[in-house]
C-alpha cells in the first residue's frame, strides 16, 4: 500500500504505487513519472533516446526526505523531469548492485558519495553525470536542481559526442576488474594481524574511542578484530581500543539509553548527537561486539547492552511470522530526532522535582540542551562521581535511575513513532540471525533461540525461490534442486534476485543457530547454500565471489565489493563460512576457495585494517589454531548442557562446535559432519572431544578437564 502523505489526496499515484519498499511507496504520489528499476523504464529510454534520472536512496535516509520534499513534490521540477527523462527511482537497499555500480560512478565523477544519489544515464545504462543532493536553489555552491536537470538535458541532445565520450570513460572504469593486490597465493600468517593490530592504533582516538574524527561510525568489525587480537598477544593496548570504544558509544546519545539499540552514527566526536535512524545491520553486529567484550572482561555493563539491544529488536523490528525488519527513520512528525529528545520541564512532570533532579544529573539534561534546545540523553560520568556531586548514595541514584528510565519509555511511547521500514533483507536478517543464536548460548537465553529459530523457518520458506535445476552438483544437497533464495521480502511477496551477501550472511547464521541447538537441519541448510553461493557468485578467473549471480540481470559490469563497509563485504563472510565449514566437513575445498580470497588481500587488510574489519576475523580464523569440538549426549541433559555452557561462555572465536545425540544408531550426524563420525559415550556419559590441527586430546566427560583443554581466554570477570 502506498504511504500518502499529507495534501497527497489530489495526486494520482504513479507506478511506484504497485511496489512493495517502502522507500518507493514514499514517492508513489509525486508527480514525478517514475518508474522502478526494470525492463518498461529501460525499454523506453532506449525507443524514445532519452536519457534517464536514476535516484537512489533509503527509507531511513533522512536527506531523501529533504529531496523529496524540495524537488520530488514541486510540480514545476517534476515537469522538467517528466518532459526531459525517463525517472528511475531505487531502494538501494532492495538493488544493491544498482547502488554500487553507480555509486562507483559519482565517486569517480565527484570524489565524493550518498544518499540520495543522483545519476544520468545513456539509454543503454551507461553513466555520463551524477551527484548527490541538490537543492531547490543555489546554496553553499551547490547548483539548483533544476538548473542541473536543463543543463544535463541540454548537453544529451546538442553535445551528444562529449557526453558519449565521457560516458565511455566511466563505463571502462566500471568494467575495470577489482586490484585483489596479490596473486591468492600470499602465506596466511600472525604477521599480517600484527601489522594490522599496530595499524588500528595509528588512527586510535585515545579520548573518545573510535578511529578518526568526526563522524563517527561504530565499526564493530574492527573491535571484533581488536578482540581477537588481544586474545591472540594479549597486547593490552588493544583490549583497551575496544573496551574505550564500547564504552564511549553505550555511554553517548547514539545508543538510545531508555530502549536500546544504536543509532546509525555519531556526527561529533564523542558519540553524542547522533544521526537518529537505526539500521537493523548495525545492531546486529554491535550485539554481537557487546556480546564478545562481555566474554572477554565479565564485564555485566556490555552484557546490559547486548541484551537491551536484542531486547528492542524483539520489540521494534520482528514481525509477526519472525523476520527482521530492515530500519527505523531519523524523523518523525517531520523533524530529526524528535521523538527521542526531551525538556526538562518534561522530566520533572514525569517523574517529579526531586527525582528529575537526580535523573538529570546522570543524564546530564539541561535548561541549555544538547540538541536543537532539547536534551539527547547520555551518561558522560559515572556512578560514584554523579552520585556525590548530587550528595545522595550510589544506590538511590541508581534507583531513580532505573525507575525513571521506565516512566520516561512508558510516556515515549506515546509519542508518534518515526516511520519504520518493514522490508526483510535475507543478508541483514542473517547478520541479527547470528546475533541471537551466538547470545542465545552464550547468556542461556531460550528466548533468543526461540526467536532465531523462528527467523530461520521464515526466511527459508518466505525468501526461498522456486526450486531450480541442481547448481551444485553434490550429493549432499537436499532433493535435487539447489537452494535458491531471493533478496527482500514485504507484504506477503518476495522479490529480486539474492546476491552474494544474502546467500554468505544467512549461511553464516544458519551455522551459529546449528550451534545454539544443534538441530542439523539448520547445518544442512548452510552447508546448502554455500554450495549455490559458490556455484554462482565464484570468479574462478580472479578469485574471490561477484556480488551478483551467473544468472542476474546483466548490468553496464558485474560487480565485485572487497572492502568492509557499514556491513562486511560477501567476500569477507564467505570466505569465514567456508573455512568454517571446512572444519566441520573436511572438505578442504571449501578452505582453498577463502585462502585464496585471504591471500589476495593479505598486504592491504595489514595496512588498511579499517577497510578489512571482518576479513581480518576470517584471516584469524584461518590462521588458527581452530578448537574442533565434538559432543556427544543428550542435549537436554544437565551433563551435556554444563559441557555446552563450557564451551561457550569463554571467549573462544576460532572454534566450531557439532554434537550427536546418543539414538543417532545410523550415525547420520557423522556422516552429514564428519567431526562427528566415530565420537561414542564414553562410560555411557555426555562427552566431550578437543581436536586441534589433527590432532586430539582424550575425551573428558568432566567441564572442568574440558575447559583446560579448551584453553584460549579466560573471563576477566571484572565489573
Amino acid at each position: 500500500m502506498a504511504i500518502v502523505h499529507e495534501g497527497d489526496q489530489d495526486r494520482k499515484p504513479n507506478r511506484l504505487a504497485q511496489e512493495t519498499s517502502p522507500y518507493l511507496l514514499q514517492h508513489a504520489y509525486n508527480p514525478v513519472d517514475w518508474y522502478p528499476w526494470g525492463r518498461d523504464a529501460l525499454e523506453r529510454a532506449q525507443i524514445e533516446d532519452r536519457p534517464i534520472l536514476l535516484s537512489v536512496g533509503y527509507s531511513a535516509c533522512h536527506w531523501c526526505h529533504v529531496m523529496e520534499r524540495e524537488s520530488f513534490e514541486d510540480d514545476e521540477t517534476a515537469l522538467l523531469m517528466n518532459e526531459h527523462y525517463v525517472c528511475i527511482k531505487v531502494d538501494r537497499e532492495e538493488r544493491p548492485d544498482v547502488d554500487a555500480i553507480y555509486m562507483e560512478a559519482v565517486q569517480a565523477l565527484t570524489q565524493h558519495g550518498g544518499w540520495p544519489m543522483t545519476v544520468f544515464l545513456r539509454p543503454d545504462g551507461v553513466p555520463f553525470y551524477g551527484g548527490t543532493y541538490f537543492p531547490p536553489v543555489r546554496r553553499q555552491g551547490m547548483p539548483a536542481f533544476k538548473e542541473v536537470l536543463l543543463s544535463v538535458s541540454d548537453a544529451f541532445r546538442n553535445r551528444r559526442e562529449e557526453v558519449d565520450r565521457g560516458a565511455a570513460q566511466l563505463r571502462d572504469l566500471l568494467q575495470q576488474r577489482p586490484e585483489l593486490g596479490g596473486s591468492g597465493t600470499a602465506e596466511l600468517n600472525a604477521r599480517i594481524l600484527a601489522t594490522a593490530e599496530r595499524a588500528f592504533a595509528g588512527s586510535f582516538d585515545a579520548t573518545h574511542g573510535g578511529f578518526g574524527r568526526a563522524p563517527k561510525f561504530p565499526q564493530p568489525m574492527g573491535l571484533e578484530a581488536l578482540l581477537r587480537a588481544w586474545a591472540r598477544s594479549q597486547n593490552p593496548q588493544s583490549l583497551r581500543m575496544a573496551t574505550v570504544t564500547l564504552d564511549k558509544m553505550a555511554q553517548g546519545g547514539m545508543y538510545d539509553q531508555l530502549g536500546g539499540g544504536f543509532h546509525r552514527y555519531s556526527v561529533d566526536e564523542r558519540w553524542l548527537v547522533p544521526h537518529f535512524e537505526k539500521m537493523l545491520y548495525d545492531n546486529a553486529q554491535l550485539a554481537r561486539t557487546y556480546l564478545q567484550a562481555y566474554l572477554v572482561t565479565g564485564n555485566e555493563f556490555y552484557r546490559r547492552i547486548c541484551e537491551e539491544t536484542l531486547d528492542y529488536v524483539l520489540r521494534e523490528m520482528t514481525s509477526p511470522e519472525g523476520g527482521f525488519y530492515s530500519a527505523q527513520d531519523a524523523d518523525s512528525e517531520g523533524e530529526e530526532g524528535k521523538f527521542f529528545v526531551w525538556r526538562p520541564d518534561e522530566v520533572q512532570t514525569l517523574l517529579g522535582e526531586e527525582d528529575a533532579r537526580i535523573f538529570s544529573g546522570w543524564f546530564d539534561v539541561t535548561e541549555r540542551g544538547n540538541f536543537e534546545g532539547h536534551n539527547i540523553l547520555h551518561t558522560p560520568r559515572y556512578l560514584d562521581v554523579v552520585a556525590h556531586t548530587l550528595g545522595i548514595t550510589e544506590a538511590r541514584l541508581q534507583e531513580v535511575v532505573d525507575r525513571g528510565k521506565r516512566v520516561l519509555f512508558d510516556a515515549r511511547e506515546l509519542r508518534v513513532k518515526p516511520g519504520r521500514d518493514e522490508k526483510v533483507l535475507t543478508a541483514w536478517n542473517g547478520l541479527m540471525l547470528r546475533a541471537f543464536a551466538e547470545a542465545a548460548v552464550a547468556l542461556d537465553r531460550d528466548d533468543y533461540r526461540a526467536t532465531a529459530v523462528k527467523n530461520a523457518e521464515h526466511v527459508l520458506s518466505a525468501l526461498r525461490a522456486p526450486a531450480l535445476a541442481d547448481t551444485t552438483g553434490t550429493s549432499h544437497a537436499f532433493g535435487n534442486e539447489g537452494v535458491r533464495l531471493l533478496r527482500s521480502f514485504k507484504d506477503g511477496q518476495a522479490k529480486f534476485n539474492a546476491y552474494l551477501e544474502d546467500y554468505a550472511f544467512y549461511a553464516a547464521g544458519l551455522l551459529s543457530l546449528y550451534e545454539a541447538t544443534f538441530d542439523l537441519q539448520w547445518f544442512e541448510a548452510a552447508r546448502q547454500l554455500a554450495d549455490t553461493m559458490v556455484a554462482q557468485f565464484a570468479d574462478d578467473a580472479g578469485g574471490g565471489f561477484y556480488d551478483t549471480s551467473a544468472d542476474h540481470e546483466t548490468l553496464v559490469t558485474r560487480p565485485k565489493d572487497l572492502y568492509d563497509n557499514a556491513t562486511p563485504s560477501g567476500n569477507s563472510v564467505a570466505a569465514e563460512t567456508l573455512l568454517r565449514l571446512s572444519e566441520l566437513t573436511g572438505d578442504s575445498g571449501y578452505r582453498d576457495r577463502a585462502e585464496r580470497v585471504l591471500g589476495s588481500l593479505a598486504g592491504a587488510m595489514g595496512q588498511h585494517p579499517t577497510a578489512f574489519g571482518h576479513l581480518l576475523c576470517a584471516l584469524d580464523f584461518a590462521v588458527g589454531p581452530v578448537k574442533e569440538v565434538a559432543l556427544t549426549g543428550e542435549p537436554s541433559s544437565p551433563e551435556t548442557k554444563a559441557l555446552i555452557r563450557t564451551v561457550f561462555e569463554r571467549f573462544l572465536p576460532n572454534k566450531v562446535v557439532a554434537l550427536r545425540e546418543p539414538g543417532d544408531a545410523g550415525q547420520r550426524a557423522g556422516h552429514i559432519i564428519p567431526l562427528l563420525a566415530d565420537r561414542p559415550q564414553q562410560g555411557g556419559q555426555s562427552t566431550a572431544y578437543v581436536c586441534e590441527g589433527f590432532t586430539c586430546r582424550l575425551p573428558t566427560n568432566e567441564a572442568a578437564a574440558l575447559a583446560e583443554q579448551l584453553g584460549g581466554v579466560t573471563p576477566i570477570r571484572s565489573t
